[in-house]
């Protein structure tokens, strides 16, 4: 079977097993409901397993399926670890999943370029998680945080995009955990990661005052899209 990272799907397994208990750890997942977006090989369904009450991973590749299948086979008979194959994207959270609001922890390691849609659809759901931990790319944990971190230091970001409001919009609290260098992955992508945890989920900002977000947004992408043909 060939279990080699697609290009086409942004795979870059992560191979650091210390990271993958701070990324545990820092969840708190202890005996917690927790969903997994994109385990590919399991390296973190493992950790999760090991504390959670139970895991519903979903991957999009079909090649990991069968492999997952066979490695979490008593978890996935005892119904610890709930397999589902799909695009996260394509589902809805409470219906597909059986969640609840504040009732689970979302749990990833995302492709880059799915960032925004997945926090988008995240976000609006009407099942959000009671936390987030996701490993990103850097430069994009910085923008949400504010904080650029450079040989050990912290520095302050003032760089916005529409990702990074969206939120600041949306969440209470938002940390930038710990910095993943590029040479923790297999294969190794172009930039380094990091991990973030954001946590106060909701959409109270817009009920407060009155504001559809589709609106809202349309209008901050016009804002956005004028700003660089100014540049």
């Amino acid at each position: 079977m060939n279990l080699r990272a697609k290009k086409s799907l942004g795979q870059n397994f992560l191979k650091n097993n210390k990271i993958l208990e701070k990324m545990v750890e820092a969840g708190k997942v202890a005996n917690e409901i927790v969903l997994e977006v994109g385990p590919g090989k399991g390296a973190l369904t493992k950790y999760l397993l090991a504390e959670a009450k139970k895991v519903v991973a979903v991957e999009k590749d079909h090649r990991m399926i069968g492999f997952l299948e066979e490695k979490f086979a008593s978890e996935i008979e005892e119904k610890k670890l709930i397999l589902i194959e799909g695009d996260i994207l394509d589902f809805n959270f409470e219906k597909d999943f059986g969640l609840k609001k504040e009732k689970y922890i979302l749990m990833a390691n995302l492709p880059y370029y799915i960032t925004g849609k997945f926090l988008n659809k995240v976000f609006t759901e009407e099942v959000a998680p009671k936390k987030i931990i996701l490993l990103l790319q850097k430069e994009i944990v910085e923008r949400i945080t504010g904080e650029e971190r450079r040989n050990g230091k912290i520095y302050q970001n003032p760089k916005e995009s529409i990702l990074s409001l969206s939120v600041k919009l949306y969440a209470k609290k938002v940390k930038y955990l710990i910095t993943v260098g590029r040479k923790n992955f297999s294969p190794a992508p172009n930039v380094d990661s990091a991990v973030i945890l954001i946590s106060g989920i909701s959409d109270e900002f817009f009920k407060k005052n009155k504001i559809k977000e589709k609106d809202f947004f349309a209008f901050l992408k016009l804002v956005f899209n004028n700003k660089r043909k100014k540049m």
